[in-house]
């Protein structure tokens, strides 16, 4: 290896360190500025909403906005070159959320509002874990979406169950009531009986017969047994999760994932050596 690609190696290293790491002054800073930039980027994005700051200062809001459009963008790019495998990194679950932060602002050149979207950006704080050495809560949260990925398949059958079970019901409610009390259809019976079972209860349908009030009370008992099926399917599959192990804040120098083991040499992701 000659000096050059010695020198541009370490280079790369580096930015990576200042840019994925949390473990140096430089790599901590940077974060803190970077968390700091979201946080300021989508508070603009929320005044611009309201019409009366939107009167006075739009100008100065939308120049804010495509300053930290630029800002992020320059930064996404940043991410991929230090990276050995870019393509892994841009297809993480960080590397999206990045490219979506910054994706709105470009669209909306073509389509008005889009800039909206960039409220997507207050993802991105979940970055606070890592910055402060809360290598907990990221194991927790690998805990958590490992129980959520073992009962999907649960989850799925229950969602399936709920939805024939309103259309029944809201099928039902429709033949009973009828248009003359406000279900004029059955999409919109289906519509009151996931309202109901859902205990929301906007009231904007309400059954006036007997008999429809007597179906309403039983979905609304029903809505209440069903509400908790969910929370014990995850928690079961959580119960069964082994104890969380120590993870490290170090990102993989090739595609950027975190929330490695602490003892780990190998990254989970791509097989990169950590």
């Amino acid at each position: 290896m000659n000096k050059t690609t010695t020198a541009k190696a370490s280079w790369k290293e580096k930015l990576h360190e200042i840019i994925f790491e949390a473990d140096t002054f430089w790599g901590k800073a940077f974060d803190v500025v970077l968390l700091i930039a979201i946080i300021l980027s989508v508070l603009a994005v929320m005044l611009e909403s309201v019409s009366e700051i939107k009167a006075e200062y739009g100008n100065a809001l939308y120049i804010t906005e495509w300053f930290f459009t630029i800002l992020f963008t320059l930064e996404y790019i940043a991410r991929l070159t230090v990276v050995t495998k870019p393509w892994k990194y841009a297809f993480s679950f960080f590397g999206i959320i990045d490219l979506l932060s910054i994706f709105p602002t470009f669209l909306s050149l073509f389509f008005a509002g889009a800039h909206s979207l960039l409220v997507i950006r207050s993802i991105r704080l979940l970055r606070v874990f890592r910055i402060f050495k809360l290598g907990r809560f990221i194991g927790e949260a690998s805990q958590l979406t490992s129980a959520l990925r073992a009962s999907r398949a649960k989850i799925i059958v229950f969602i399936g169950g709920v939805f024939i079970l309103v259309v029944v019901l809201g099928t039902m409610m429709y033949l009973v009531e009828g248009g003359k009390n406000g279900f004029t259809s059955i999409p919109k019976s289906i519509y009151w009986a996931v309202v109901t079972l859902t205990t929301v209860g906007y009231g904007d349908i309400a059954p006036q017969t007997t008999l429809g009030q007597t179906l309403a009370t039983l979905i609304m008992i029903l809505g209440y047994g069903i509400i908790a099926v969910p929370t014990g399917i995850v928690s079961a599959e959580m119960n069964q999760q082994k104890s969380v192990r120590p993870v490290t804040t170090q990102a993989c120098p090739h595609c950027g994932a975190e929330g490695h083991d602490s003892d780990a040499s190998y990254c989970k992701k791509c097989g990169g050596r950590l």
